[in-house]
């Protein structure tokens, strides 16, 4: 992999540093409320700008639904909404229903609380299997039919769904199909004790939620979209990104490999992941980076990986899992004395 002085020196476009700065912006404003999970928000901001949609596997009281509401605050005139999941949740209960309207003597559509820009699906895996394959339509289509009618559902629209990984008694499985919907699966987990003791003297007075302003419009959130599309993404990466990708599929430890919307969920999440760093271009450990949150819930691992995951740990069999697709589709050499540039053949900016 080589580069050139050129590429080094290109300057970025003022939409994407506007756009970088939108994001810094974001990032400031949530850590009002979610104390010392920076990265953590990254993630799901790359998410929102990816428009796609996050599983939070955590336990209680991690601050996933102030999370989501932080995030509805942060955004000017965005909607927050919630859905407590049970096993007497019906597919209604999501998407909304027509009612026989006495007074006009016809039926009126009654949204459910889909219709949001940022919808806390709490504890996805309480629900009956029909109700949330009721959310499949709305996270992959932007869109819910009821009655035969089809309609579209706010922009942005982000989907922030959790369960709990050790409560598992009455609960219902995500399907492959639908754990494939979402873009990537991160966890909050615990704070660190100085940013519990913060989190201690900012709730003295108030929860801070309700000291926040928003930070950013709805039309600087469409921007950051817009700006995704134009970070650069080299031949070289797309095609380390295929080959790591399909390297999931021919690991021992995997009995289903990652789709090929894994591919695209992984290429999409890194060129977000470079614009929230201030570039315009993709490097190898943008890749890297998200590589398990993107593609670690898209694949079936066999009967013994998940033993060895009892006996050593969630964290260290997935680094293992990861370490050996990076073995059979290696990372792309830096150049230019450690710094990954664009190549050659990049367009001019």
């Amino acid at each position: 992999m080589s580069g050139t002085t050129e590429a080094a020196g290109r300057q970025t476009k003022p939409e994407l540093e506007s756009a970088a700065r939108s994001a810094e912006r974001f990032l400031d404003n949530i850590e009002i409320a979610v104390r010392g999970k920076r990265e953590e928000i990254r993630l799901v901001l790359a998410a929102l700008i990816c428009q796609g949609h996050v599983l939070l596997e955590d336990v209680p009281g991690t601050a996933k639904t102030v999370l989501a509401r932080a995030i509805a605050q942060t955004v000017d005139e965005a909607v927050p909404s919630r859905i407590q999941c049970t096993p007497d949740l019906q597919p209604t209960d999501v998407t909304g229903l027509s009612i026989f309207d006495q007074k006009v003597r016809d039926f009126e559509f009654r949204p459910g609380p889909i219709f949001a820009n940022v919808v806390l699906v709490d504890e996805i895996n309480r629900a009956m299997p029909k109700t949330q394959s009721a959310l499949l339509e709305a996270m992959a289509e932007r869109q819910v039919t009821v009655d035969g009618i089809t309609r579209t559902l706010p922009d942005p629209f982000l989907v922030l769904a959790t369960q709990n990984p050790i409560e598992l008694e009455g609960t219902f499985p995500l399907p492959e199909a639908q754990l494939d919907r979402f873009l990537l699966k991160t966890a909050l987990g615990y704070p660190g004790a100085d940013d519990e003791l913060e989190i201690i003297r900012d709730q003295r007075h108030g929860h801070p939620l309700g000291r926040m302003e928003s930070a950013l419009t709805l039309a600087e959130v469409k921007a950051l979209q817009e700006a995704v599309e134009e970070v650069y993404v080299d031949d070289i990466i797309q095609h380390w990104v295929v080959e790591l990708v399909r390297a999931t599929r021919h690991i021992d430890a995997v009995a289903i490999g990652a789709s090929v919307r894994g591919t695209l969920a992984l290429e999409r999440a890194a060129r977000a992941w470079a614009l929230l760093n201030g570039r315009d271009y993709v490097v190898p450990e943008d890749v890297e980076s998200l590589f398990l949150p993107v593609i670690g819930h898209r694949v079936l691992f066999t009967p013994t990986f998940l033993v060895e995951v009892r006996k050593l740990g969630r964290e260290r069999t997935m680094n293992d899992f990861k370490d050996s697709c990076l073995q059979r589709a290696p990372k792309p050499e830096a150049m230019l004395g450690g710094e990954v540039l664009p190549l050659e053949s990049a367009p001019s900016q």
